[in-house]
């Protein structure tokens, strides 16, 4: 899992201290996520914070490149702490924000990071950048039954319209997306709502963020009838875009290696295709 500021490189380290001009006279490691890696709040020696992020892993050294990418080209208007600077050495990918004295959210605060998701929309249709990397959706047709059924029995025994269903997903759209927003993906304070970790981003429909937001919700039904971006949605979009998202999540928990990932992706796979089941079935 995730390593402590100070196991990182000291030719790594003094690249962020000379990137900012600054020694780094503290860290604080922050914990949570997934990813192998290092996360930190670093208090610099004039008492200026900042929050970085280093890792070496191919995989998570990939998702910082892609991030990079797209931080630098958000809009002012979007509510994501800004990337100060990126750089690469040797093996590893190091990103450095402004620190932002938040926190995650709890369920409570999903309307407000739903009514930030909704916002966001407008400003970033256009797309600002446009990063090459696949949307997080689509995996049941890869899927054979009985695998399925260790994740989702009710996947399992409707795998067949699954497949139909997420293969009607649509992809195109000129919004710039997130494409991993869960509520572990934003933080808030008090007054602001921020959205963080972009390196899943992609351009499609603009409604795409705010459904995979509302599929871990009890009362998905009520928001997605009240969001603006939803409420005219024809329903078989709204079906196609749940199957299309749970197939991958639950793809996804059938191969992580890591038991961490596999729960929260069984998780959330799970919360979408209930939600789907009782679109499809509730009056049956």
């Amino acid at each position: 899992m995730g390593i402590s500021w100070s196991a990182v490189p000291g030719p790594v380290r003094a690249g962020v201290e000379a990137r900012l001009g600054s020694r780094v006279a503290g860290a604080v490691d922050v914990s949570g996520g997934h990813s192998e890696g290092a996360a930190a709040r670093l208090r610099l020696a004039g008492g200026r914070d900042v929050f970085v992020k280093a890792a070496a892993d191919p995989a998570v050294r990939d998702f910082h490149r892609r991030e990079a990418v797209v931080a630098a080209r958000l809009p002012v208007s979007v509510p994501s702490p800004p990337l100060l600077f990126a750089f690469d050495d040797g093996p590893w990918a190091v990103l450095v924000f402004e620190f932002v004295a938040a926190v995650l959210p709890s369920p409570a605060d999903r309307p407000r990071v739903l009514d930030t998701v909704t916002a966001m929309a407008s400003a970033l249709t256009p797309a600002p950048v446009r990063p090459a990397t696949a949307p997080r959706l689509g995996g049941f047709a890869g899927l054979a039954a009985a695998d399925l059924a260790r994740v989702s029995p009710w996947a399992a025994e409707h795998l067949d319209d699954l497949v139909a269903l997420e293969s009607a997903a649509a992809r195109d759209g000129d919004t710039l997306l997130h494409g991993d927003l869960y509520l572990f993906n934003a933080l808030v304070s008090p007054s602001r709502v921020y959205i963080v970790d972009w390196a899943h981003a992609w351009v499609g429909p603009r409604y795409c963020d705010a459904l995979m937001l509302m599929a871990g919700a009890p009362d998905a039904a009520a928001l997605c009838a009240a969001n603006p971006l939803t409420r005219d949605l024809p329903p078989r979009t709204v079906d196609a875009f749940l199957a299309a998202h749970a197939g991958f999540l639950l793809a996804l928990a059938l191969r992580a290696t890591n038991p961490a990932v596999g729960v929260t992706a069984t998780a959330l796979g799970r919360a979408s295709a209930e939600w789907l089941s009782r679109r499809l079935y509730s009056a049956t």
